[in-house]
C-alpha cells in the first residue's frame, strides 16, 4: 500500500467515524502536524469543539479484525462525549475509570 493510500484510508475512517454528529456541524481541519487528524465541531447543540485522531491509532484500527466492533463503539462514545466535553480524541490521553478508581483506592487507605 503506498503512503498515499494509507492516509486516503485513515482520512476515511476518522470521517466514518465522526459522521455521527449533526450534518454540517463537522469541518475537517489542516493539523500542524502530520500525526494527527482534527475535525473542528460547530453545533450550537453540543459541547464538543474538536475532535483528534492519532494517524497510526488509526492505521493499527484499520488492520484490527475487530475493527467494525470497534470502530462502532467510537462513534457511540463520541456522540455520548459531545454533550460533556469539548475535546475527543482518539486514543484518550487518560482513562477516566483508570482513574477514579486510582483515586477511590488512595483515598480509601
Amino acid at each position: 500500500m503506498t503512503p498515499n493510500a494509507k492516509t486516503t484510508d485513515e482520512a476515511r475512517l476518522a470521517e466514518e467515524i465522526v459522521s455521527v454528529l449533526p450534518a454540517g456541524s463537522i469541518v475537517r481541519v489542516c493539523s500542524d502536524d502530520r500525526q494527527s487528524i482534527r475535525f473542528a465541531v460547530r453545533a450550537a447543540s453540543l459541547k464538543l469543539r474538536t475532535v483528534v485522531f492519532h494517524r497510526a491509532s488509526l492505521r493499527r484500527l484499520l488492520a484490527d479484525a475487530a475493527r467494525a466492533v470497534k470502530i462502532d463503539y467510537l462513534r457511540r462514545d463520541l456522540l455520548r462525549n459531545a454533550e460533556r466535553t469539548e475535546t475527543f480524541a482518539y486514543p484518550r490521553t487518560t482513562r477516566p475509570h483508570a482513574v477514579s478508581v486510582a483515586s477511590r483506592l488512595v483515598s480509601a487507605s
